[in-house]
């Protein structure tokens, strides 16, 4: 069986359609908390088992000898080592094939890389086979809200003229569904990224051509960014995360491109004119 996690989120969704068009559905289980919400997938024969990551007796039955699991990183920073680890023992505890993480770049040094890099050593020490895809930052990222930064006319951030490599969740998903349904991954690290970087002067750029509207790129400090962005309503907590990676990406640690995501995938990356596009249709 090819299990996935975190199924009903946004890249679980993507990674779950891509199963189905290369297996069958009776080859393919989701461990989700909710089955209400994988109601669908049930329908179309998916095997839905309902876990929760902070009841480890729950994960008793997710996995089986032979399993090929993606381990999608849980969405609650702070909690997320003591969930990965109920899901890692439980994995150990059932021989599965292969264990497939979704992590973060290896030359991250942001506060959100560090649970990711706790999650890895605790896979490394359980001695299972596994495969860490370090995602990138997703292009969705900037682009929830295209319409709306159109019309408010700027791109804010504190990112200044750093670089990010990004590509839509797609490709991603495109490559966690490679490894699980591919050969001789196992013991691979893959830094996954688009094909090319970007700044958020040239998304400002991007977004104005593909408007026809004017749209300028607007530097703060990280106090400041952070004060928009609670004003805007995220909570702090969040909003403290997104302040930090843009110090990252001004440090250039989410610039690489390496290349991985295209080989594993089999084609280019989405550019980012294009995301842009699609964001504004939609």
């Amino acid at each position: 069986m090819y299990v996935v996690t975190g199924a009903t989120g946004q890249l679980g969704r993507l990674v779950v359609e891509g199963l189905l068009a290369r297996v069958p559905a009776s080859e393919v289980a989701v461990a989700v908390r909710s089955a209400e919400k994988a109601a669908d997938l049930a329908a179309r024969g998916v095997a839905v088992r309902v876990v929760d990551y902070d009841k480890p007796e729950t994960l008793a039955g997710a996995f089986a000898a032979g399993d090929r699991v993606l381990l999608i990183s849980g969405s609650e920073v702070g909690r997320r080592i003591p969930q990965h680890r109920a899901v890692v023992d439980a994995a150990k505890a059932a021989g599965v094939a292969l264990l497939a993480y979704t992590s973060a770049p290896g030359a991250a040094t942001f506060r959100l890389a560090d649970e990711h890099k706790a999650t890895e050593e605790l896979i490394l020490a359980s001695g299972l086979p596994y495969s860490f895809l370090r995602n990138g930052w997703y292009t969705e990222n900037y682009l929830g809200d295209a319409a709306g930064t159109v019309a408010r006319g700027v791109v804010l951030g504190s990112a200044g003229e750093g670089r990010v490599a990004t590509a839509p969740r797609r490709d991603y998903a495109d490559a966690a569904v490679a490894v699980l349904t591919g050969l001789g991954h196992e013991g691979t690290v893959y830094e996954l990224s688009g094909d090319a970087a970007w700044s958020l002067p040239e998304l400002a750029a991007e977004l104005a051509e593909a408007s026809g509207k004017p749209v300028g790129h607007r530097n703060v400090t990280p106090a400041e960014h952070l004060d928009v962005l609670v004003g805007a309503g995220l909570p702090q907590g969040f909003a403290e995360v997104l302040v930090d990676v843009d110090a990252g990406i001004v440090r250039g640690e989410l610039a690489g491109t390496p290349g991985d995501l295209s080989r594993l995938i089999g084609r280019p990356t989405v550019p980012l004119a294009e995301s842009v596009r699609e964001a504004l249709n939609a």
